[in-house]
């Protein structure tokens, strides 16, 4: 009677199998390229320092510098890392990984997911570093537990956001250095934001800027959920902005990847 059964559940399982598998195969790629991992932490704490111990004096806001200015550093390390997804995907297409990928039995959406996977768990070790740092320079943020599961909910959700935009950068880039390039605007966006500054301090045509893209609200839902400041609409316009933004890059990379493939 079991052999009769549609193999549903095989093929589920042998997915989730390949998905594991590159996953795996990622964190060892990133565990032998230190250096990726390490300056995704090493500089958003030398931007936070920067800005706190430098800039902090000169800006003012409701609360301290410090609490204003975390949340913001957190979205930045995250893009950081996410970023790196781009070369990551762009160094398996040049090195022609892809190709023999492709002649094994291995899914390929599992090659891209993979990828994102890895990023995830990247992003998780550097965010949790950052914000051990914060706290130690006098970050007090005021969560209860429960506000502390819903910032991680939100980040979560940028990350992946981000990890599958630059997937699909990555896919497009014709080599590393292009990924590079074209993951520079991800790292560029958090400046034009409220990430370090309130908007409102900024010149009219930057502040439309910065009230009309994804990193103000995702960045004033932590703000207001680990500091206790107003959220508002921002938490809404952040998961709008990420689940819309997770579709279309998740959409347009497998995409990309398999009109790749086919030349």
């Amino acid at each position: 009677m079991t052999a009769l059964l549609p193999p549903v559940h095989s093929g589920a399982r042998a997915a989730l199998s390949d998905v594991a598998t590159m996953t795996g195969r990622c964190i060892r790629l990133t565990r032998r390229d230190a250096d990726t991992l390490v300056m995704s932490i090493v500089l958003p704490l030398m931007q936070m320092a920067l800005f706190v111990y430098v800039f902090g004096g000169a800006i003012s806001t409701r609360a301290g510098y410090i609490d204003y200015v975390v949340p913001g550093i957190v979205l930045l390390c995250t893009g950081y890392g996410a970023a790196s997804t781009a070369t990551a995907v762009a160094a398996d297409t040049a090195s022609g990984m892809v190709d023999r990928l492709r002649s094994m039995p291995v899914r390929s959406s599992a090659v891209l997911t993979g990828h994102v996977v890895a990023s995830v768990a990247r992003n998780a070790v550097a965010t949790t570093v950052v914000i051990g740092a914060a706290v130690l320079i006098g970050f007090r943020p005021d969560a209860e537990p429960a506000e502390w599961l819903l910032a991680a909910a939100v980040l979560l959700l940028y990350v992946l956001a981000l990890s599958w935009l630059a997937a699909f950068l990555g896919v497009l880039a014709r080599g590393v250095e292009s990924a590079s390039a074209f993951s520079f605007v991800m790292l560029f966006l958090p400046y034009l934001s409220s990430a370090f500054v309130p908007p409102d301090t900024l010149p009219t045509a930057l502040r439309a800027v910065a009230e009309h893209q994804p990193i103000t609200p995702v960045t004033e839902t932590v703000r207001g959920l680990l500091s206790g400041t107003p959220i508002g609409s921002s938490a809404w316009l952040a998961v709008a902005w990420c689940t819309g933004l997770l579709v279309a890059s998740a959409v347009a990379a497998s995409w990309a990847f398999r009109r790749r493939g086919s030349r």
